[in-house]
């Protein structure tokens, strides 16, 4: 493999987790703000999911908006940082490292959405 087919294949790999990416972020978002139409506004979210755990406070705000925040930075980090992440490749295979991201970011999707469903469902 030639360089020029490397930093090819680094382009297509990027573009698609990037496209991916900010669909991910889209939906977090939507669900999210969905979510904070109907979530009771309260300073501990938190005791109202789980009765037992009265030790952590998490309010409403910080229980809804935390994720798809962080999901935003990293969206917006590796949209300009393409350079930077061609040049500081960690992993041998490029498909490797792009998959390790990706399944990174598909967790904290997850987890985004599962508090916005868990919102939603005190709201209802």
């Amino acid at each position: 493999m030639t360089l020029d087919e490397a930093r090819d294949d680094f382009s297509r790999l990027h573009r698609i987790f990037t496209f991916h990416l900010g669909v991910a972020v889209g939906l977090s978002w939507l669900t999210t703000l969905y979510a904070a139409c109907y979530a009771p506004w309260v300073r501990n979210i938190r005791a109202l999911l789980d009765p037992t755990g009265l030790d952590r406070v998490e309010s409403t705000l910080s229980f809804l908006f935390v994720l798809p925040a962080v999901l935003t930075v990293a969206w917006i980090s590796v949209y300009f940082g393409r350079e930077i992440m061609r040049r500081t490749q960690t992993l041998s295979n490029l498909t490797l490292e792009f998959a390790a991201a990706a399944m990174v970011a598909f967790g904290v999707f997850y987890l985004s959405i599962d508090r916005a469903v868990a919102a939603l469902y005190i709201g209802l």
